[in-house]
């Protein structure tokens, strides 16, 4: 498990890892772990296709065990979740109960799935959510030590990393072939989890570091002169007004930028560093 207690002079013991999904961030987690990264170990991967996952992890180093997401926990101390939401709770659930990490990218998988939080408690568990695509998460966490008024986010991203959310097809949005922005989305952090499972994670870690997912405010822009997803940020509280904006660098998955396999490597970086910067 993490937090290894470690006397003068020994090294720190290795924390094994396993990867949950080898989509475009997963399969580049693995690559790096593969070619080292100090005080963690992969052991074990597991993906909706097992016989191509084999295939992507064939001509590593030393290729992970390809497993059922069920067997993932006997054989690592941290699980990093990079799976479809719909399979957040199978993945995090036996890693919680045992008392492990769960490294959650599914942000909005979060918040539809607090019972996990109490099994988490229990048992000495931990779900921890990276950054990802996001900035300014220790100013919004610092902020809500005190007292937060609004915060306000406007994500701008390109058609393509937009097809296909659940939100679009229950209200009949059609953005295919648009030629100007347009807004398809008005509302809270909670509600764009359920409508956008697969794009809006930042919001909703976002949400988690300030004032919760229902006072969180979201607009979603699909905006086809776009290459890169946008995010802006305004908080009011009473201790600072400040806002934030990033544009990501998408990955292969239109949907995803680069940066987000970074945050990950960052918040793992920091865990085994005598070393802390940021709150």
């Amino acid at each position: 498990m993490l937090g290894h207690k470690r006397t003068a002079g020994s090294k720190p013991a290795v924390t094994r890892v396993a990867i949950a999904s080898l989509g475009a961030v997963g399969l580049k987690l693995a690559q790096v772990f593969d070619d080292g990264f100090d005080g963690y170990q992969l052991t074990a991967v597991s993906a909706r296709d097992r016989d191509a996952a084999a295939a992507r992890v064939a001509g590593f180093k030393t290729p992970p065990e390809v497993l059922p997401i069920e067997e993932l926990e006997s054989r690592a101390d941290l699980v990093i979740e990079c799976a479809p939401a719909e399979f957040f709770s199978d993945i995090a659930e036996p890693f919680l109960r045992a008392g492990k990490t769960v490294v959650a990218l599914s942000a909005g998988a979060v918040i539809r799935n607090e019972h996990l939080l109490q099994i988490a408690a229990d048992h000495s568990g931990r779900i921890m959510v990276p950054s990802g695509a996001l900035l300014g998460l220790d100013a919004v966490a610092a902020a809500a030590q005190g007292k937060i008024d609004s915060v306000r986010m406007i994500t701008r991203k390109p058609v393509r990393g937009l097809l296909g959310a659940p939100h679009l097809e229950t209200h009949g949005i059609e953005i295919n072939g648009i030629t100007a922005p347009m807004k398809i989305f008005d509302g809270s952090a909670r509600e764009a989890a359920v409508g956008f499972p697969a794009n809006l994670n930042v919001a909703v870690a976002l949400s988690l570091a300030g004032i919760g997912p229902d006072r969180t405010h979201l607009e979603i822009w699909a905006d086809p002169a776009l290459e890169r997803n946008t995010h802006q940020i305004k908080v009011v509280s009473d201790s600072a007004h400040f806002s934030m904006e990033i544009e990501n660098i998408p990955s292969e998955n239109p949907k995803t930028g680069r940066i987000t396999a970074q945050s990950v490597l960052a918040l793992l970086r920091k865990l085994h560093s005598p070393l802390q910067v940021g709150t």
